[in-house]
């Protein structure tokens, strides 16, 4: 069902970004062609040479090439995904797209997709089980946002609970079933 589909990732700042190296691989396996966009904070996580080399193409970070100055447009890039996948999502960069904060090329570009977008939030048991942020995923799934539902285990702080983001195996599985079902349709 990924064959031929152009998949864009958004990875931010969370531990669970080493695991989108995976999410990668086995989307471009699917016959997907992926693009990656990344927040200054997903960097400290997963360096942008692994995700380009896994992904074939470059890793967008800023709005602007630092060293050439090239424009990364927004809004190309959110008309030429078919999905945008955001994984992980923080608890902030949730609350941000709950409140249309555009503050770096991933948020640009999430109000910019006029694709299907899926987030797969990843943050500690108590950040996520936070009313402020069941409030925001709700927005978020008002606005037609699928959300790929974190597990339960153990966390990076040590505690156990809801928070870990669902593996990339469920994720390319929940991309899948989208576009299975859309093509029935």
């Amino acid at each position: 069902m990924l064959n031929n589909k152009k998949i864009l990732i958004g990875i931010t700042g969370g531990i669970a970004a080493y695991k989108t190296a995976t999410l990668v691989r086995l989307l471009i396996r699917s016959g997907a062609e992926v693009k990656v966009i990344m927040t200054s904070a997903a960097k400290d996580f997963i360096t942008p040479l692994t995700l380009a080399t896994l992904s074939k193409n470059p890793v967008l970070t800023d709005p602007f090439d630092p060293v050439d100055g090239k424009w990364n447009n927004h809004i190309e890039l959110g008309n030429w995904a078919d999905a945008y996948i955001i994984a992980p999502a923080t608890a902030n960069t949730i609350a941000k797209m709950a409140s249309g904060i555009v503050d770096n090329l991933l948020l640009t570009t999430y109000l910019a997709a006029r694709c299907q977008v899926f987030i797969a939030p990843s943050m500690d048991v108590d950040m996520y089980e936070h009313i402020s942020t069941h409030e925001n995923m709700e927005k978020l799934e008002k606005r037609k946002v699928k959300i790929i539902e974190p597990t339960s285990g153990e966390l990076a702080s040590g505690l156990e609970g809801k928070g870990r983001m669902a593996e990339p195996e469920t994720i390319v599985e929940s991309i899948s079933d989208f576009f299975k079902k859309k093509s029935q349709n």
